[in-house]
């Protein structure tokens, strides 16, 4: 038997909840002060990794009955993710010409194995919180298809200057936002289409506050 899987009280519960937002918020403010203020920018970069794979557990942990069929969302988001990537970088026949650079850590044909991870949380995330809604299955994939654009969108301004990755001749084309729709669409598929709870406390705060860190980015950072 699971420890996380054991009733707990409501109380408990809660105290559990605000640590792991508090948690989230320590992160992504360290982080934030340390890009936009720090001389050492390199310093904060280099927890990028740790920062993902931590905001992932921590998703992970507040997802309910945590069984096989989440997982292999989680594996089939993943691999659909670095396959695109990984056709995006050696083709740019998926969103463009481009390439990562080291901040996401250590790669595998171009694309880091980071990335995968990213689309699934990205996915899980907006899929989550278009699962609130009241509204047929085909309407939350189109909601959460757009709010993954919308993490993009706050993303790209800030990429190249972090070393994430880097566009041929410093362009975003159009053709990326087209493309990370479609592909947006077909991992709100594969997410509505899994059988497995689509509740968690924890993603509202934590979409908002990626969402807030890349925007702040945007604005402040030089």
């Amino acid at each position: 038997m699971e420890f996380s899987n054991l009733p707990a009280s409501p109380a408990a519960s809660g105290l559990r909840l605000r640590v792991a937002q508090w948690l989230v918020l320590l992160f992504h403010l360290t982080g934030f002060v340390g890009l936009v203020f720090s001389q050492d920018k390199a310093f904060y970069l280099k927890y990028t990794p740790l920062t993902l794979l931590l905001t992932a557990a921590l998703l992970a942990a507040f997802q309910p009955e945590r069984g096989l069929l989440f997982w292999l969302f989680v594996m089939q988001a993943f691999l659909l993710g670095m396959v695109a990537e990984i056709v995006g970088t050696n083709t740019g026949l998926l969103f463009g010409h481009y390439v990562y650079g080291a901040t996401l850590g250590t790669q595998y044909m171009g694309a880091p194995w980071l990335i995968g991870l990213n689309w699934v949380v990205v996915t899980y995330l907006a899929g989550v919180l278009a699962a609130y809604l009241p509204v047929s299955w085909w309407v939350r994939v189109l909601v959460g298809a757009v709010l993954m654009v919308g993490f993009d969108l706050c993303l790209e301004p800030v990429a190249g200057r972090y070393d994430f990755w880097h566009w041929t001749g410093d362009l975003v084309p159009l053709r990326n936002f087209r493309d990370w729709f479609l592909l947006a669409l077909l991992m709100q598929l594969l997410f509505v289409r899994t059988p497995f709870p689509k509740r968690n406390p924890l993603v509202p705060l934590v979409y908002l506050v990626q969402l807030l860190f890349f925007f702040g980015l945007t604005l402040l950072a030089t």
